[in-house]
């Protein structure tokens, strides 16, 4: 039974009203006199640049936070489902965890088991008939399909919270809040920690969603996929738009068109992508993909005015040499150790070369991008880079490669001693970094601010080879655009992994799919992907489980070896993400002890300052701390992934 279905329609004629708001938090005004209102079974997308008051909204309608000045009314009786943000190592399974977000089914399974000790027949009678009422006795069932939905096999459906990292434990926050029955749904990036695959499949559930949705999103796409309305948090201001984001940057650019400084800058990006589009057009105009790129670029000249206020531009600087082919792939094989996760890949990178690679998680896209970056060297077959290629290679781990007591301008000197430092910072003025920014230590940035860092260093060295392992994660709107806006001229050949399907429809000319150990070129677009993934799914849950059709049941034996070898295999980097997992429980315990303390008004005052500035720097090492061990254990995990799928292939 569908969660929406529990919705009730007596609940849905009332409306969120926030009238002449003030919202101030320590110094700073976040709204001023702003007025907005969202009525029953809408869905909002809030937009806003970073900082502006987004997730204090959240906050303000969940209670956590106060109005200065003004009013601000919730329907009584509404029940609210939002996305916890911590989650604790516990030792229950998943799947429970998740139905622990349902407290009313947990309250009444508790009087329940009290009435049945109680031998109280009338109070047991009344009871399932309360639960039934919820859909009490299908909540296994529709914890499972969440769960599912969000990649989390059957098997890892029972394993312990604790055993997930904090990226993982996020899709089961977020199960928790979807499994939840509500009239109102808060989301607040919730595409943060899922690939492609989940994100279609999240997609198509808020859809069906018959409550109030509220989001966030840096997922433009995603975004334009479910909303009815944007809410722009713009000058202390709530601005409503009628329609989907795309809709929103129209009329926003019809408005900015209208200042000179914005057609300046519109009219400088128009002259590049009109030059990419003509040199497009002239090269590859009768492929299915270029005509929906062509028609998705011409769209994107629209749109440009509503970005002519962004803090970033970035432009790929021409490279030195463009060697054909930059790499040559034949009968490759590819793995970690013993195992082989990819076999026979015949692949040639030339010029030009707009790849965007899709499959399942786990299935191997991120082996193929370490086997082109180097760091994984080929098993079998020929595999020939040419001696002038150029690699720039994205992926979150590189974070970790900052010195963090450096500042951008330093980072940036290192590769180019000899260029002028206006030069140095007129560059990464382009990424965010100006004033007094671009001389800060790099340890206390945000991780978006840690990517645009990693992103312009790449830009700065001229590749000829862009490797894009989840580029756009931590990175905001306006940067994804500057980042898609930059791919349309490169001109040497690229290799993109993302969940931003925006940016692949963009900037990919072709896609290749990494499926059951091998890669082949995908003849469709990201719309026949998704086809592809509802099909092989529902192939999946209709394979017979017995029968003549039926797989031969394994050797016992040959069972057991095959899983003893795995266990060898995986044991070691379970190990490490044991670890890993402790310093987390350690860092996210003393987190939650300094946004106690960031929450008591009195630190703020002009006495306590000394104070507030070193739980502020505390928490800012802590959470880099954080951010770093995640990405470590998922760079395990990724192994583990692997590994797994190979085993299964066998």
């Amino acid at each position: 039974m569908p969660i929406s279905s529990f919705i009730s329609p007596t609940k849905l004629s009332f409306m969120i009203s926030i009238s002449q708001a003030q919202l101030v938090r320590g110094t700073k005004t976040l709204l001023d006199e702003a007025s907005l209102t969202i009525y029953p079974g809408h869905k909002v997308g809030l937009v806003g640049a970073n900082g502006t008051g987004k997730s204090s909204l959240m906050a303000l309608i969940l209670g956590q936070l106060h109005l200065d000045k003004g009013e601000f009314s919730l329907p009584a009786g509404w029940r609210i489902a939002t996305v916890a943000q911590e989650t604790p190592a516990l030792e229950v399974s998943a799947l429970e965890y998740v139905i622990d977000g349902d407290t009313e089914y947990r309250q009444l399974e508790a009087q329940l088991h009290q009435a049945q000790a109680d031998d109280d027949g009338n109070a047991i009678a009344r009871i399932h008939g309360q639960i039934d009422a919820i859909g009490g006795y299908a909540i296994k069932a529709r914890a499972g399909s969440l769960l599912a939905g969000l990649g989390f096999s059957e098997v890892s459906q029972s394993n312990e919270v604790k055993s997930f990292s904090g990226g993982w434990r996020m899709r089961l926050n977020l199960a928790q809040a979807l499994l939840c029955r509500s009239e109102l749904l808060l989301l607040d990036e919730p595409t943060n920690h899922l690939d492609l695959d989940t994100m279609y499949w999240l997609e198509g559930w808020i859809k069906s969603y018959q409550g109030t949705l509220i989001l966030i999103s840096h997922d433009r796409d995603f975004i334009d996929g479910i909303v009815d309305e944007i809410v722009h948090v713009e000058h202390y201001k709530l601005n409503f738009y009628k329609g989907n984001y795309s809709a929103f940057e129209r009329i926003r650019a019809e408005r900015l068109a209208q200042q000179q400084v914005a057609f300046e800058r519109q009219q400088k990006e128009r002259a590049h992508m009109q030059t990419f589009v003509d040199r497009f057009r002239y090269k590859a105009s009768k492929a299915k993909q270029a005509q929906s790129r062509l028609k998705a670029l011409e769209r994107m000249t629209e749109l440009l005015p509503s970005h002519a206020q962004s803090p970033f531009y970035m432009e790929f600087r021409e490279p030195e040499a463009l060697p054909n082919p930059l790499i040559a792939m034949e009968q490759v094989s590819v793995g970690y150790g013993d195992t082989t996760i990819l076999s026979k890949v015949h692949l040639n990178l030339v010029p030009g070369a707009r790849i965007g690679l899709l499959g399942r998680n786990g299935a191997g896209k991120s082996t193929l991008i370490k086997l082109l970056s180097g760091q994984l060297q080929a098993k079998t077959g020929l595999y020939q880079p040419n001696p002038g290629v150029n690699i720039g290679y994205f992926a979150q781990h590189q974070i970790e490669f900052l010195r963090l007591d450096d500042t951008p301008l330093q980072h940036l000197v290192r590769l180019a001693p000899n260029a002028r430092e206006q030069e140095l910072r007129n560059f990464l003025g382009g990424f965010g970094f100006d004033g007094d920014m671009v001389l800060s230590p790099v340890r206390p940035f945000s991780g978006g601010e840690k990517a645009r860092l990693v992103l312009a260093l790449l830009v700065w060295q001229r590749p000829n080879l862009l490797l894009l392992d989840e580029p756009t994660n931590h990175l905001d709107l306006e940067m994804r655009h500057a980042l898609t806006m930059a791919l349309q001229t490169f001109e040497g050949a690229m290799v993109i992994v993302s969940h931003d399907r925006h940016l692949l429809r963009l900037s990919c000319s072709d896609y290749y799919l990494v499926d059951q150990g091998v890669v082949t070129s995908f003849d469709g677009d990201l719309d026949d992907y998704h086809q592809w993934l509802l099909e092989a799914a529902k192939a999946a849950q209709s394979t017979p489980a017995n029968g003549d059709d039926a797989k031969p049941l394994q050797d016992k034996k040959q069972q057991k070896r095959i899983q003893a070898e795995l266990r060898q295999k995986v044991s070691p980097l379970k190990k490490l993400q044991a670890k890993l997992e402790t310093a987390q429980d350690k860092y996210a315990t003393r987190l939650k002890e300094l946004e106690a303390a960031l929450a008591d008004t009195s630190l703020y005052d002009a006495e306590n300052k000394a104070q507030m500035t070193a739980v502020l720097n505390e928490r800012t090492q802590l959470t880099q701390a954080m951010e770093e061990s995640e990405m470590n254990w998922l760079e395990l995990q990724e192994q583990i992934d692997e590994i797994e799928l190979e085993f299964e292939l066998e």
